[in-house]
């Protein structure tokens, strides 16, 4: 399989695209105006304590306060040995109002809600991640050698100092990683967190003491497998910070990052812009002929699955099998690239045979197993529907790109040139027996106009006659369908 990872980055904005066999999986957005706020730390101040929600709200300079639970907060008293963090009973033992505490952003701040915060610091790098207040060494779960997996927990463990009061987890890039490389890795980020720990003390509430790697870096530092054939940026500054990082951190991997030239753009080059467009359309296509719709609300996303054109070959049991099959591998891949978080339900078509329902559920879960973020997929239920989580830390590629209608507001739909005729035909009365006028005039939009001077003209001049003026029409370039006004004169 051929992986890439192609960078086009400037000074407003970079972006990062992972493509499997020329097909674009992932994306990734970041800009100077709005970065992500993830693995950031801050020094905060608690403003409120909530004891009913077991909760707490933090002042970290944002627009809006952060949310800090119960379940997030460290608690020293009770501590015990384990990587896995304590569910304390009470927020009032913890923290209270004033207080200032070291947090760590978990989920960036999404629609009106401010951002997740915890106080179990995290701080990765290219093999390991280095937990301040955890215990011990633990593995990723995706490296699935057992001999592998005892001989990277036994390099670490060798390498933890005498009663050291923290933790390590093994990254799944650390596969077959020598032991010098642990070690070095471990070195620097016990460093690190000592210059976050002195900074966290001298910097006031509100303020930010450290930030992550910008998106480029984290590229390398997240996705740099080693089937990653290469990786291309347009960029020669990001170029250059991008080698020394290699050479610093995985020196095996500088041939690899190549700094890519030409004047036509690499996006464009290798079609991802056209995949962009692709990933904001509602409606996505299946090479059958079928098509998967998927709609975005605040509680959750639906996807439903259509055979469309596709008639099959043999009958109907088995058409529907294999559109379900061809959009559980569609599903996969839209959830990843539209960064799709929360509750997913999916409507397959019905199946008759309960064999081809877990066969498309196990299709499901093997595609999605090359998910870096945490899924979570239940059994068919009663009605047929799939409900699956994602992991929600980062806004969707709609919300990222995409603002809601102005003319609708994000309905989806606006009000139809009949419906508004007759608005107006209320409007009229209401305004004709409230006031004294000569005559009336209608501003709207020019389809409503239209309709007033054909498909009701009739109703138009009864209307007339019934109030006992005369009524004028206008013509509105800038008014949406939906928007009308009627002036007295």
């Amino acid at each position: 399989m051929s992986v890439e990872i192609f960078i086009s980055a400037n000074f407003h904005e970079a972006r990062a695209a992972l493509v499997e066999n020329g097909v674009l999986q992932e994306l990734f957005l970041e800009r100077a105006s709005r970065r992500g706020l993830i693995s950031n730390i801050y020094k905060g101040r608690v403003s409120r304590v909530l004891p009913g929600m077991q909760a707490a709200f933090i002042e970290i300079g944002l627009e809006r306060t952060a949310f800090l639970h119960a379940s997030d907060i460290f608690d020293a008293h009770h501590a015990e040995t384990g990587i896995e963090p304590l569910r304390p009973e009470g927020i009032r033992a913890l923290v209270a109002e004033g207080d200032d505490i070291l947090v760590q952003v978990v989920k960036d701040p999404l629609g009106t809600k401010g951002a997740r915060l915890t106080t179990f610091i995290t701080l990765p790098s290219r093999y390991l991640v280095y937990l301040p207040q955890g215990r011990g060494v633990g593995v990723s779960a995706r490296i699935e050698n057992e001999a592998e997996r005892e001989r990277l927990r036994a390099a670490v463990q060798g390498f933890l100092e005498t009663d050291e009061p923290a933790g390590f987890i093994v990254r799944t890039a650390a596969e077959d990683a020598s032991t010098d490389a642990l070690r070095t890795d471990m070195s620097y980020l016990r460093k690190l967190w000592e210059v976050i720990r002195q900074r966290g003390l001298r910097t006031a509430p509100g303020n930010l003491v450290h930030a992550d790697l910008p998106l480029h870096l984290r590229i390398l530092r997240d996705l740099l497998r080693p089937d990653v054939d290469r990786v291309l940026i347009d960029q020669a500054a990001a170029h250059r910070e991008m080698q020394e990082f290699a050479g610093t951190f995985m020196p095996e991997a500088l041939p690899r990052i190549e700094l890519y030239a030409e004047p036509r753009s690499v996006f464009e080059l290798h079609h991802v812009e056209d995949e962009i467009q692709k990933a904001l359309d509602r409606k996505v296509p299946l090479k059958s002929g079928g098509y998967l719709i998927i709609d975005q609300t605040e509680a959750m996303t639906t996807i439903d699955v259509n055979t469309g054109a596709f008639v099959g070959h043999r009958n109907l049991e088995e058409t529907i099998f294999r559109t379900n099959l061809e959009a559980a591998v569609a599903i996969a891949r839209q959830v990843r690239l539209r960064n799709l978080g929360g509750i997913i339900i999916i409507d397959f078509i019905d199946m008759e045979e309960q064999d081809h329902r877990r066969q498309v559920i196990l299709a499901l879960e093997k595609v999605l197993a090359a998910d870096h973020v945490k899924t979570s997929i239940s059994s068919v239920s009663p009605l047929g529907l799939v409900e699956m989580t994602r992991k929600r830390t980062r806004e969707s590629l709609e919300h990222l790109l995409c603002a809601a209608c102005p003319t609708c507001e994000g309905r989806g739909f606006v009000k139809t040139a009949e419906t508004v005729c007759y608005e107006v035909f209320r409007e009229i009365v209401r305004q004709s027996r409230q006031f004294e006028c000569r005559q009336l005039m209608v501003l709207a939009h020019q389809d409503v106009i239209e309709r007033l001077l054909d498909e009701e003209s009739a109703a138009l001049g009864e209307l007339e006659l019934a109030v006992g003026k005369p009524i004028r029409l206008q013509t509105e370039a800038l008014y949406s369908v939906d928007q009308y006004d009627v002036v007295l004169m």
